[in-house]
């Protein structure tokens, strides 16, 4: 594969929108197990949020039929889950172009992250050349909303932090040189968000997004694995 991207997808319909929602607090990974059935069940991974809290999310989740717990390690949680809807049924009502689904699921790419946001799906992933990417992105562009984080060719290193956005480099800056990452802290976040002219809550999200950046391109791919 020649191109390495990561991107969000804005679109409130995509599989277990509704779970990330009900879990602010935590991250939430999702894939397919291909392998068994069709439509594919779900593999849903979950760091952070109480164990209660994750459990009642995917138990009222209407795209979920039922679910079981298959590992857990420290604050991380992976779940087995079997859909209640195939992937068009629920996104078709939601997208201007259903048909175009099938299309894309033939574009030369492999997806290797998929983390449910609140408001749609953030990805990264190997594209065969520009066209499979060009299409793919043209597809959701058009069909709900799509921002690019990343765009790598033949694997080329970038310096950590290249996916933040500008918001989120700009609270990072000023939560850090007004002391809020220091032991013991020397402001509040009430005092960060006072500055930034936002809400204390937009701001942990903010922070908590960018914290989250910057562990997926450092550390995340020394994680072991949960136990099987």
């Amino acid at each position: 594969m020649g191109l390495l991207a990561q991107f969000d997808i804005y679109c409130d319909a995509l599989p277990l929108v509704g779970v990330a929602r009900e879990l602010p607090d935590a991250t939430v990974l999702f894939e397919f197990q291909f392998n068994h059935g069709n439509p594919p069940l779900f593999i849903i991974t979950v760091t952070d949020g109480t164990r209660t809290a994750i459990e009642a999310a995917l138990t009222a989740a209407v795209d979920i039929d039922e679910w079981m717990l298959i590992g857990e390690a420290g604050s991380t949680r992976r779940y087995q889950a079997t859909p209640a809807l195939t992937f068009e049924e629920q996104l078709g009502d939601h997208i201007d172009n259903p048909a175009g689904l099938k299309s894309l699921a033939a574009v030369e790419a492999v997806i290797e992250r998929i983390e449910v946001t609140k408001e749609g799906w953030r990805q990264s992933g190997w594209f065969a050349n520009r066209d499979a990417f060009t299409e793919f992105s043209l597809f959701w562009q058009q069909n709900g909303g799509f921002r690019l984080h990343r765009l790598t060719q033949n694997g080329a290193s970038e310096p950590p932090g290249d996916g933040l956005s500008d918001r989120q480099r700009e609270a990072l800056r000023i939560a850090y040189e007004n002391g809020f990452f220091q032991i013991p802290r020397r402001t509040s976040l009430k005092e960060v968000a006072a500055e930034l002219d936002i809400s204390a809550s937009s701001v942990s999200e903010r922070l908590r997004r960018a914290q989250t950046q910057l562990i997926e391109e450092t550390v995340a791919t020394t994680w072991p694995s949960l136990p099987e």
